[in-house]
């Protein structure tokens, strides 16, 4: 059976995109000058209205030409520096009792693989899917190719993870933060929600959806 994860703002209290453009910034491989279009973009995207075409056009500029490898050991350095400290700690519990209990954990997020996989890999996940971005050369063009796993795009790719894996959302566990993943609480048998947003503790509230309030203990280094 699956336990099925949203990433940003539901294991970590942050939002992995925005904090790796904050991180890109400050070791110089991003403008600071992006900033501002990335809050307002985000803005967006809690009213549920980003188009996640723009988003992901804008912040992965500062990765265009970047090789793989390069990036990957940025991230590594994020992980460890940014992440870590920042993941629930009813995450980390949730994580391992359903670790125990022998179901196939998945995170499905509407953030770019390069962080999604690294940052699933580093939380104990099974599996991930995540936006796919575009490369040649061993280098990122900043392009993404394929459905986005973001809004109803979470549950089509879903589907296509259930068949290529052989496995179905009978006594599945969802979980998320975020408006935009209703389609996804919608598609798993039990839903639960982290923290939710206005528009998501209404409709968790329509449903019978059960609400979480997750926190951390952990404080960032300043």
């Amino acid at each position: 059976m699956l336990a099925i994860f949203d990433l940003d703002d539901t294991l970590t209290d942050g939002d992995s995109s925005s904090l790796w453009l904050q991180f890109m910034v400050q070791h110089g491989l991003a403008a600071a000058d992006m900033l501002p279009r990335e809050a307002e973009l985000m803005a967006a995207y809690r009213r549920g209205e980003l188009r996640m075409e723009d988003y992901m056009d804008f912040t992965l500029q500062p990765m265009q030409g970047r090789s793989v490898e390069e990036v990957a050991e940025w991230v590594e350095r994020f992980i460890a520096d940014i992440i870590a400290p920042i993941v629930f700690d009813q995450a980390r519990d949730t994580l391992a009792r359903y670790k125990a209990e022998g179901r196939t954990l998945l995170v499905i997020s509407a953030t770019g693989e390069h962080l999604v996989g690294p940052i699933s890999r580093f939380l104990g996940a099974d599996d991930f899917l995540a936006i796919q971005l575009a490369t040649e050369a061993g280098c990122y063009t900043g392009h993404t190719h394929g459905v986005m796993t973001y809004q109803q795009g979470k549950v089509i790719r879903l589907q296509q993870w259930l068949q290529q894996h052989g496995q179905s959302l009978a006594g599945s566990h969802g979980y998320s933060d975020s408006i935009n993943d209703v389609p996804l609480l919608q598609a798993v048998d039990v839903a639960y929600t982290v923290n939710a947003d206005p528009k998501l503790a209404a409709v968790a509230a329509q449903q019978g959806w059960q609400p979480l309030f997750w926190s951390r203990q952990t404080q960032p280094a300043t």
